[in-house]
């Protein structure tokens, strides 16, 4: 960014040399039923839990449970929240006839200033109609499926080195049956996750319902905001139940045009479960989507105020820029790695 602080620049220098310098370990599917890790990953920093949404391995051709560890190892992250495809795939559920990073690109794209072309909409919606078939054939699988397999897929990742503290399964919708959202808790618990992840729904019955479900379970609720956040966003979810909270997005906190996070942070950082890290610029600036140290998001300040003030949650990176020529989603998640340590000081 241009008129960048000279602090910063040394700052992004600094990390740029420790990102260079950084290993990938090799790929380890020698076989397709046994994975062999040579190192565990460490990932909590000065008291700082960093961690990854495995979202950000999207573009990884294999994306089973398996495959998806692998490139959390070789990231170097010890500590993940998961999405619900792979943990899914693991237990059983039926494929998906949708090409869900095609449906997801397109569903970014519609939120973003430009939108879609009408070709766009069309195929948008017809992939939507296709979801909502699939969906019903999947809310019968997940009233009646056994926790056994994500037991087993926690056991797996655990011997890896690598603990769950979040699942974001499709199963929390307006949309989802009860018995989703009850499994959705279930399969939480059976994983070792504190809590669940799902976008905002902009619906007080329906945040109303999920924290006095989440109560049973004992399984918080993270409500993740895109543009739509502000300070104020979640203060009817979190007065509705002490299970419900924040699954707070720093980077899109930033993109909207809000003041300070840390002051929001600051004042509900008991109620955050996790937070999801991206450099993302101002709306004065458009509102990009950057390589970390390149955009307006003070991650280094809020890095340093979760060690200094011992705060508990959890800091997610999402890769969401775009991967530059050359290289991939894991060698990427090593930058941001490398980028968010030496924020923490090591």
């Amino acid at each position: 960014m241009k008129n960048m602080p000279s602090s910063r620049r040394q700052f992004i220098k600094a990390t740029g040399l420790v990102a260079g310098a950084s290993i990938i370990s090799p790929s380890l599917f020698a076989s397709p039923s046994i994975l062999k890790y040579y190192n565990s990953p460490v990932s909590f920093v000065n008291g700082v839990q960093l961690g990854a949404i495995t979202y950000s391995f999207r573009s990884m051709k294999d994306q089973s449970a398996e495959a998806t560890l692998q490139y959390v190892v070789d990231s170097g992250i010890s500590a993940i929240e998961l999405m619900g495809d792979p943990a899914e795939s693991f237990a059983g559920i039926a494929e998906n006839p949708v090409d869900r990073r095609a449906f997801f690109g397109l569903m970014r794209k519609s939120r973003s200033d430009d939108g879609l072309t009408s070709d766009e909409q069309k195929d948008m919606d017809e992939m939507k109609a296709q979801m909502d078939a699939f969906n019903l054939e999947i809310a019968k699988w997940r009233a009646t499926v056994s926790m056994d397999k994500f037991t087993e897929l926690k056991k797996m990742y655990k011997k890896a080195g690598v603990s769950i503290y979040g699942f974001k399964p499709s199963a929390f919708g307006k949309n989802n049956t009860d018995a989703e959202i009850n499994y959705g808790f279930k399969a939480a618990k059976a994983l070792g996750a504190s809590h669940v992840t799902l976008e905002h729904p902009s619906d007080d019955a329906h945040t109303l319902k999920l924290g006095m479900m989440a109560a049973k379970h004992k399984i918080f609720v993270g409500y993740h905001g895109h543009e739509q956040q502000t300070p104020t966003l979640w203060d009817t979810a979190l007065g509705q139940s002490k299970f419900n909270a924040l699954n707070l997005d720093l980077g899109h906190y930033i993109a909207a045009g809000n003041p300070d996070p840390k002051i929001l942070i600051q004042a509900k950082h008991d109620r955050i479960m996790s937070m999801h890290v991206k450099d993302r610029t101002t709306p004065a600036n458009g509102k990009g989507n950057l390589a970390f140290g390149q955009g307006d998001t003070p991650i280094v300040e809020v890095l340093q105020l979760m060690r200094d003030q011992k705060y508990k949650f959890p800091a997610t990176i999402e890769l969401e820029y775009e991967i530059p020529e050359g290289s991939d989603a894991i060698k990427e998640l090593v930058k941001c790695v490398d980028y968010c340590k030496k924020a923490l000081g090591a």
